[in-house]
């Protein structure tokens, strides 16, 4: 799972968009040729997701599923991950008989991951992960009320993704980083994004992240297949999800700094973890 955490960036960023054959292609008929505002784009965007009023009524999300990685998507590990308005998440998976954690609460951020010494490690977010988070903008990403979020967005001109007809978008978010979004321009929902990454060795890159196989829950569209890379990498990771719930009840730790284990008893670890975050019922 070399990119796992780095999904959960990516999915939490990712404004929610639609691919060819969907039920969201007939959101909107626009003719692709109109020279449109970064505001009426924006506008239809939101429109096409489901609308902005629909998404105010979702205070809390939870999405489980799996992480295919490696050669075909050989490995399969799954996932949890849980959003709360303003912008908490929690997001766990569980590799190789280990549990890694990330939970970010709104202003600070902890991760929980597998040590040499058998022992969960926790840390907490370093300054570069606590703006990243802080950026996220939320379980309905920064193009919604992008101005009032403190997000930019320029329109930088039209392309093709994939086949389709596409908007290009230069978002500046709050801390001053950059991505390109492609918004379809048929359908008016996002197909991809392209955002600057570091690794562990520092040297930086571009990742795109493609929004695939979505579908409609509840009047809101929201996708179960993403995929992510950095360009010209042929390996890539596939978040996919399997049920999506809306507006669960979360346990009051979900979001709260997690206890890490300092012993072990028995083989047994001990003081292993927070309370149990949610045993949500699928919505979908």
């Amino acid at each position: 799972m070399k990119r796992s955490f780095a999904w959960l960036a990516a999915s939490v960023l990712a404004t929610l968009g639609a691919t060819p054959g969907t039920a969201a292609d007939a959101t909107t008929g626009a003719d692709p040729s109109a020279v449109l505002t970064v505001d009426q784009i924006v506008e239809r965007h939101v429109a096409a997701r489901g609308g902005a009023e629909a998404w105010r009524q979702i205070k809390t999300m939870a999405w489980t599923g799996h992480i295919e990685s490696g050669p075909g998507g050989i490995e399969k590990v799954p996932y949890l991950l849980l959003f709360q308005r303003p912008n908490a998440t929690h997001f766990e998976v569980m590799a190789q008989h280990q549990k890694s954690v990330r939970i970010f609460e709104g202003s600070k951020g902890w991760k929980l991951l597998p040590a040499g010494n058998g022992l969960p490690e926790l840390r907490d977010y370093s300054d570069e992960e606590l703006s990243f988070a802080r950026d996220a903008s939320g379980l309905d990403g920064p193009l919604f009320d992008y101005k009032a979020k403190g997000v930019s967005v320029a329109l930088a001109g039209m392309d093709h993704v994939e086949g389709r007809e596409a908007y290009r978008l230069q978002v500046t978010l709050p801390s001053g980083q950059t991505h390109t979004d492609w918004i379809d321009a048929h359908s008016f929902l996002q197909l991809k994004y392209d955002r600057a990454t570091r690794n562990a060795a520092g040297r930086t890159g571009i990742v795109s992240v493609y929004l695939r196989d979505y579908q409609t829950i509840k009047g809101l569209v929201m996708p179960f297949s993403i995929e992510t890379g950095a360009a010209g990498d042929a390996a890539t990771d596939r978040m996919i999800i399997e049920k999506i719930a809306l507006n669960p009840t979360l346990e009051a730790g979900a979001f709260m700094k997690p206890v890490a284990p300092r012993a072990r008893r028995n083989g047994i670890l001990v003081n292993t973890e927070s309370p149990p975050a949610v045993a949500p019922a699928a919505a979908h």
